[in-house]
């Protein structure tokens, strides 16, 4: 009979693992307040500038634009550099964004300035490899779902908070601009002190990189085609972003420009694949020992989940205020709260998937919080004036927390794959989160909120039965260090 596990030390700080998870998950609620920090400053935005309509839509495409693609080269970067040097990097840059984007003086440079602090949405890719790096694998996933969970909620603060600092205390017309340029401020203060009290694993560990930069390791020929097919929806969405934004769509810019954003991406998309084959092309004459070989549906089929769970969940968040304001005839403050209650259970949500997922079973998790979230959708999509404010909250509140949920039994998964590569597969995955968002809330320009709910339960039946095919992580990982020593890491 195995010995019971000791409880999590959440506030246990003088352990140094609980410690640099607190560094960890508070840099990355940062990312996300900056990240954030303009949402509901739009009002104030719009006035000063005298935006459009149009252009103030086009806010919501550009500033999740660039996280797409920069989620995948952050995962590159932070595998072969390190997650300390990586999120002090990230911090900083993106704290100058922050900054410029307050002292912007016109639309088009507001526009520059939201599309380059996409480049904060990635951040999220760095801490899942720190964390996995301090934390056994019995409670990687408890330590995963923390700090993605209680991360991700800088964005309500900065949705909530953001108001209150530029009117209560700042004031004046110019209330945002210091809003906004005081969170830059933080984050480049924050990126020196994570810099000085964070290192990349404990001491005496290694820290095991890929063997070559540029795309994911795989370890047979068919994962190749494979690994190159999964890798086209990341651009297909790119595509899209720029329809959305052309004379077809929101007619923000020209039909010039469109082309050279489709130029651009058909180039990303080319050399991205170019990097793959390189990394693996000695597949074709050379078998990797069957020691340290892996299975690329593994990556496949998280990817699918975190689309259905974090994708709805983006796409959810940014349509529930009107559709509930229309439903009951909710005042703008009683929408904002209706809708905060879909992300509101994140704190905890987030990490009693990954908890519940080290007790009991990853896949079991997964697939159990997708076949929730299934049926909470297919309620969602039944929500009329009929319904009551009561019920449509209690159906919401609970769909969320399957949804967010499902997303710390992702990423209790992610790291116990592959260690050296962790970085890469977390990154794919956020970004299939974001393709998701993306592909859902333009569906939705399409169709009625009802079709919308569907459509997002649809996807989600589909990732449940993925998910059914996915394996369990047991035994060890092999991993070979710089010199060709070889070690094995345990995942269970």
């Amino acid at each position: 009979m195995s010995a019971p596990r000791k409880p999590f030390p959440l506030f246990n700080v003088s352990e140094p693992r609980i410690r640099l998870l607190h560094f960890t998950w508070l840099a990355f609620f940062i990312t996300f307040l900056i990240w954030f920090a303009h949402v509901s400053l739009m009002p104030f935005i719009k006035a000063e500038l005298a935006l459009t309509d149009a252009q103030v839509k086009a806010f919501l495409i550009l500033n999740v634009a660039l996280t797409i693609p920069a989620r995948i080269l952050i995962g590159i970067l932070v595998d072969r550099y390190g997650p300390r040097l990586a999120y002090s990097v990230l911090l900083a840059v993106c704290g100058a964004l922050c900054i410029g984007f307050a002292l912007a003086q016109t639309f088009e440079q507001l526009a520059v300035m939201r599309f380059l602090l996409g480049l904060t949405g990635a951040g999220f890719v760095i801490g899942i490899r720190l964390v996995s790096e301090w934390f056994p694998a019995r409670e990687v996933g408890i330590a995963e779902g923390i700090y993605g969970g209680w991360g991700n909620f800088g964005a309500a603060i900065a949705k909530i908070g953001m108001p209150i600092l530029a009117v209560s205390v700042f004031g004046g017309e110019f209330g945002w601009r210091y809003a906004v340029a005081l969170m830059g401020v933080i984050a480049i203060v924050y990126s020196v002190i994570f810099y000085k009290n964070v290192s990349d694993t404990p001491k005496g560990a290694t820290y095991f990189k890929p063997k070559k930069a540029g795309g994911l390791e795989v370890t047979s020929k068919g994962d190749l085609v494979f690994y190159l097919l999964v890798n086209l929806p990341i651009y297909l969405i790119l595509y899209v972003l720029a329809w959305r934004l052309s004379p077809a769509g929101l007619k923000i810019i020209s039909h010039e420009f469109a082309l050279a954003c489709y130029v651009v991406v058909t180039g990303l998309l080319v050399w991205q694949s170019w990097k793959i084959w390189q990394v693996n092309r000695h597949l074709m004459t050379t078998d990797v020992p069957r020691e340290q070989r892996y299975k690329f549906k593994q990556v496949a089929i998280l990817n699918l989940a975190y689309l259905a769970c974090f994708g709805s969940e983006i796409a959810v968040v940014s349509m529930l205020p009107l559709f509930f304001g229309a439903t009951f005839g909710l005042s703008p403050m009683a929408m904002g709260l209706m809708a905060g209650s879909f992300t509101i259970m994140n704190i905890v949500a987030r990490p009693g998937g990954g908890y519940i997922s080290d007790r009991i079973g990853r896949r079991k998790v997964l697939v159990g919080c997708l076949a929730a979230q299934t049926v909470g959708y297919l309620l969602l999509s039944n929500v009329g004036a009929g319904w009551g404010v009561a019920l449509a909250i209690g159906v919401t509140l609970v769909t969320s927390i399957f949804v967010q949920a499902a997303c710390g039994a992702v990423y209790s998964i992610v790291p116990l794959i592959q260690r050296r590569m962790t970085g890469q597969i977390a990154g794919m995955a956020g970004a299939y989160g974001n393709v998701g968002g993306v592909l859902f809330l333009t569906v939705l320009s399409f169709v009625s909120p009802q079709i919308f709910f569907y459509v997002i339960a649809g996807m989600s039946a589909l990732a449940f039965l993925a998910a059914n095919f996915i394996d369990e992580p047991r035994g060890h990982m092999v991993e070979v260090d710089e010199q060709g020593n070889v070690q094995l890491i345990a995942v269970e």
